[in-house]
């Protein structure tokens, strides 16, 4: 089952002040990226976050749960946590600080062009 629009919105907008953040549709779910760093997914209108060590530390003692078939476990985030904008916004300002950025894609070399003959 994919997950809905209004789910994500609610989501982004709940943790607003943890940087710029922006949810991109894939494959019927979504992924939330803050400050250009993947962080989060919802999948079946379920929060999964990236499982690091400042995530870890922020939750406790957190659930996992694969988010697709065949994924790693990531920390599942509770619904009852969902509205507290507070809590939320920290879980994902941590975990965005703790992730790398990402790498650059490098642009493929054009073929020179051929010699007419």
């Amino acid at each position: 089952m994919a997950s809905q629009q209004g789910t994500v919105d609610f989501l982004v907008d709940q943790m607003a002040g943890a940087g710029a953040l922006a949810a991109r549709k894939m494959f019927g779910e979504y992924a939330i990226y803050c400050d250009g760093k993947m962080f989060a997914l919802v999948c079946d209108d379920q929060l999964f976050v990236k499982p690091v060590a400042a995530s870890r530390a922020w939750i406790g003692e957190p659930r996992e749960a694969q988010p697709y078939p065949q994924a790693k476990p990531w920390f599942l985030i509770p619904g009852e946590c969902w509205d507290d904008r507070e809590w939320l916004t920290e879980l994902a300002r941590r975990t965005a600080a703790a992730l790398p950025l990402p790498a650059r894609k490098k642009k493929k070399a054009k073929p020179a062009a051929q010699a007419a003959g």
